[in-house]
């Protein structure tokens, strides 16, 4: 174990009292792109699960880009009141469904799982016993991995530059089975894709977090190549997640370095063209001197924008709460 928008109900089958003395598990499940036939995976996952506790929930949730719930599993629910369905309107994405799943759910421990088999069920209760034993959130590793060459280098670069702009060593945050206890999943800042970094956010936050190890599932080996444009997009998201792991509580510091190093290299340009100029050498047609105004207009708005988003920040700093108590002694 290693440490460091509105919805549409489709269905909602009776719900367990809430004065239930046992402590309830809710497993959520995003269905946004892809799924396994979601029957399979509930009684998979149900298995180990009841031999946890008899008081437990799954929370399916449809993103509306997917399409209807299918006729199967809207049956099932209509039987087995521990499958509830939520579907949306539109498409909002996994952190949205997440974030509705998270919302709709009653337990004081949270499950979160694919629409289908990254690792084997079995592994469940591992991730449980160690939210248990004081871990805040328990990640599945997938070890050892099944995969082929190639997704194991897609994983390792991922990796390699989240933890070297985050400074968190997680090795398998891809894998979309989770456990963590509801004030750490309510206390999480989730938005856009967000999803894919709850490991580090609950990290940052000063949460404690455990990557265990689970076996990979069979079904989970395949080669996966995405679009170009798939890989723009992580690596967008990175740089996001950077900017605010680091520079959400001051983004002048960020602007004003980009801001200061664009003008200071304008400077010494129009510094250069002035003093050949007084030599007597032409500057009127030189390509350097536009490049030297831009940078220096360029190295102004930045400072500027440092300076608005700073503005911000203290506007609502009594309204933000950047630091979370462990104990009280």
């Amino acid at each position: 174990m290693t440490i460091h928008a509105p919805m549409a109900p489709l269905v909602t089958a009776t719900r367990p009292p809430k004065e239930s003395t046992g402590e309830v598990i809710s497993v959520i499940v995003p269905v946004v792109k892809r799924a396994d036939d979601l029957g399979a995976v509930y009684d998979a996952f149900a298995a180990p699960l009841s031999r946890v506790t008899a008081d437990y929930e799954f929370v399916f949730v449809f993103d509306g880009g997917f399409g209807p719930p299918p006729n199967a599993l809207v049956a099932r629910g209509r039987q087995d009141r521990r499958i509830r369905i939520l579907r949306f309107a539109h498409a909002f994405g996994e952190t949205a469904a997440l974030q509705a799943g998270i919302a709709a759910s009653r337990g004081s421990l949270l499950v979160t799982i694919p629409p289908y088999f990254q690792v084997q069920p079995q592994g469940l209760p591992q991730l449980l016993d160690a939210v248990r034993n004081g871990v805040d959130v328990a990640v599945a590793q997938r070890s050892p991995r099944r995969d082929g060459w190639f997704n194991r280098l897609q994983s390792h670069v991922f990796h390699a530059l989240v933890q070297g702009v985050s400074g968190g060593r997680f090795h398998d945050m891809g894998c979309g089975v989770r456990a963590m206890r509801r004030h750490v999943a309510e206390s999480l800042r989730l938005y856009g894709d967000l999803h894919r970094f709850i490991p580090l956010l609950a990290f940052r936050e000063g949460f404690r977090v455990a990557e265990i190890p689970v076996p990979q599932h069979a079904a989970d080996a395949h080669s996966k190549v995405y679009q170009p444009g798939i890989y723009v997009r992580r690596l967008l998201d990175i740089v996001a997640f950077f900017f605010l792991a680091k520079f959400t509580e001051k983004p002048l510091r960020f602007f004003g370095l980009l801001g200061s190093t664009c003008f200071m290299s304008g400077g010494l340009i129009t510094l250069l063209l002035l003093i050949q100029r007084v030599r007597g050498i032409g500057i009127a047609n030189r390509p350097l001197l536009l490049l030297g105004v831009l940078l220096l207009a360029l190295g102004v708005q930045l400072i500027g924008l440092g300076l608005v988003g700073e503005m911000i920040v203290h506007l609502r700093a009594s309204h933000r709460r950047s630091y979370r108590v462990l104990e009280t002694v």
